[in-house]
């Protein structure tokens, strides 16, 4: 057997940033911690394999890939690759134990930003494969965390919206922004215009909503990221009520719309 390690030669100075992330061999969430990049990084480093002492390994070739993809796992399971990049490390050859090969990916475009959700799943990361001929080839892949930050958009206006049960009750909503980042703070206010039903309390959730697919075959799937009451009890006709939500509590992710026509994710509150 052949143990294949990937390094990065940054790795010391690199952020980092946990993530979670479903792990089909305990079949439920976990934390990892994954080396954090941005559109235009270099990648670069080591490959290091090592065999069992005095074991020597003959191989035809010894690549290195820089994979972009997409995962959409509705009811079949689609993979897209929207980048590859390829470097061959090594004809053929072969060593004992241990061999140690570079690898360099230079200003890599880094079009998406990484994202796992229900069914979709963006991620990067690098591949070795050691091809053999007399024996089954050797893959190993090494996951990497991309976040593109962008400018605060400067329009950005407030949002107002009246709901409620016709002659039973009307509610006029008010936020002080439509956009927000994602340590941000929601401010707003909730005023009963007309209240003839008994209330008991009033939550406020936030939702994110996952599409994917296409044309006839659009999925989408919900789910509550945090709910929290702010009314108990029942409001009289010309109340309000102040809402302040601090985002940087919850495990948000950005907007993600239309990515590789596969999948757009968008955050709600309700």
């Amino acid at each position: 057997p052949i143990d294949v390690n990937v390094t990065f030669n940054d790795a010391d100075t690199r952020k980092r940033v946990a993530v979670t992330k479903y792990s089909e061999a305990s079949q439920r969430s976990e934390r990892e911690t994954l080396y954090l990049f941005t559109n235009g990084d270099t990648v670069h480093g080591q490959v290091i394999m090592t065999t069992p002492p005095g074991k020597r390994i003959d191989y035809n070739e010894v690549k290195a890939e820089l994979i972009g993809q997409i995962t959409i796992d509705n009811d079949s399971k689609e993979v897209t690759d929207f980048t590859c990049l390829e470097q061959v490390l090594s004809g053929p050859g072969g060593f004992q134990d241990s061999k140690i090969f570079d690898y360099s990916f230079m200003n890599v475009e880094h079009p998406h930003e990484s994202y796992t959700g229900i069914s979709a799943q963006l991620r990067y990361f690098i591949r070795i494969t050691v091809l053999r001929s007399y024996a089954p080839n050797v893959v190993e892949e090494h996951e990497f965390w991309v976040q593109n930050a962008k400018q605060e958009s400067e329009i950005n206006n407030s949002i107002k919206m009246e709901v409620g049960i016709e002659d039973c009750l009307h509610i006029e909503f008010e936020y002080n922004k439509a956009k927000y980042h994602l340590n941000d703070v929601v401010i707003g206010k909730i005023y009963f215009l007309l209240v003839k039903i008994k209330i008991k309390h009033m939550e406020v959730s936030i939702i994110r909503r996952e599409t994917t697919g296409h044309g006839a075959s659009i999925f989408n799937e919900s789910e509550t990221v945090a709910k929290f009451e702010i009314m108990d009890g029942a409001p009289a006709k010309g109340e309000s009520i102040p809402v302040r939500l601090f985002l940087g509590g919850f495990r948000l992710c950005p907007t993600y719309t239309h990515v590789q026509n596969k999948f757009s994710t968008k955050h709600y509150l309700n």
